[in-house]
């Protein structure tokens, strides 16, 4: 930031902060005073230079008067400012969200919005630290680490305007839905961690029925993985069902972890359901390891492709008796990494 736009940031702030000390009661402009500075602290004041400082007031009275109240994990409002309803006007469409800091959540609700064919044209995210009492309900900001503060993403957003309902409506539950997903990626992440090494040690505590140099490449493979070269988003285990009608895979009941939570319909794998019939009939067949991309885009952190590893698990005979699924993304690092390093493509290298 240059100085002459720190300047113009300064005064169109000054502008505002006035305007909160002399239209709002004393009580409840100690409070917004302080909650308007952290909100325009870290904003590019050429992203500012056209609004009205009636239109700033406006918009941080707003996103004040969302963030009072919190009682659900995340609030969000979609909504186009009217000045005969909220006291202030915009040219776009306006989202508000307040909720939880989480990693990947700017991303994740960038890419909704492109997803949804609209262009962002302004988004201003602080961090705070806030006090809150028991019904959820403000109490100030904090100052340093004082006991039960909690970091807030609060976060306003200005989008291409939208004036059909259902518009509205879809960018809303969409927006809702993305940061559902944020949060149980994030929520499980400390459990998914777990699981992934729960298989490495199965692998290792009780050899699977193939060659042990496929094994021991198969765990290498995951601890690979494992050290920061995917983000790890979804786990699931199934369990193989085969009958005259061929073999089936059944999600194992509270095995969902992440973007996995819950079950498909009537608990079958439904990315299975889709295999054609011969890949269906090789699910039984003693090949530990599988890695693929999913035809599902994913919702949290990248808009790519989900990344899919499949690994088998065999019953006291030998045979093939389900899957632990374990789909996230593979990291920047892992497409920068010599293939000879790679576990699983080492050997690949090797051979040609």
């Amino acid at each position: 930031m240059d100085k002459q736009g720190a300047g113009v940031l300064e005064s169109q702030l000054d502008a505002v902060l006035d305007q909160i000390k002399t239209r709002l009661p004393a009580d409840l402009a100690a409070q917004v005073e302080p909650f308007a500075k952290k909100f325009f602290a870290h904003v590019d004041p050429d992203d500012l230079e056209d609004l009205a400082v009636a239109d700033l007031y406006g918009a941080v009275l707003s996103q004040w008067h969302f963030a009072r109240k919190r009682q659900d994990a995340n609030r969000i409002r979609v909504f186009n400012p009217r000045l005969d309803e909220h006291g202030w006007e915009s040219t776009h469409t306006v989202v508000e969200i307040v909720g939880d800091d989480m990693p990947f959540l700017v991303d994740s609700i960038t890419m909704e919005i492109n997803r949804q064919g609209l262009t962002l044209h302004l988004i201003i995210h602080p961090v705070m630290a806030v006090v809150r009492d028991e019904s959820g309900q403000f109490l100030h900001l904090a100052e340093g680490k004082e006991a039960g503060a909690r970091y807030e993403s609060i976060m306003h957003i200005e989008v291409d305007r939208r004036t059909g309902a259902e518009d509205l409506e879809a960018l809303q539950k969409g927006l809702e839905s993305v940061v559902s997903d944020v949060r149980a990626a994030v929520t499980d992440w400390p459990k998914m961690r777990e699981r992934m090494a729960e298989i490495m040690r199965g692998i290792e505590q009780s050899p699977p029925p193939v060659d042990p140099a496929e094994a021991a490449e198969t765990r290498a493979f995951l601890e690979w993985l494992d050290d920061d070269n995917f983000v790890v988003l979804g786990c699931r285990d199934y369990e193989l069902v085969s009958d005259e009608s061929g073999n089936e895979l059944r999600i194992r009941p509270d095995s969902g972890l992440g973007l996995l939570r819950g079950g498909g319909e009537d608990g079958q794998s439904r990315s299975f359901a889709a295999l054609p019939p011969q890949l269906k009939a090789q699910a039984h067949l003693p090949i530990l390891l599988t890695v693929t991309k999913s035809n599902t885009r994913s919702t949290v952190h990248r808009p790519g492709y989900l990344d899919y590893i499949g690994i088998k698990t065999f019953d006291s005979g030998g045979r093939v008796d389900g899957e632990r699924r374990v789909i996230g993304l593979l990291a920047s690092t892992a497409y920068s990494t010599n293939p000879k390093d790679i576990p699983l493509l080492r050997n690949k290298v090797s051979a040609v």
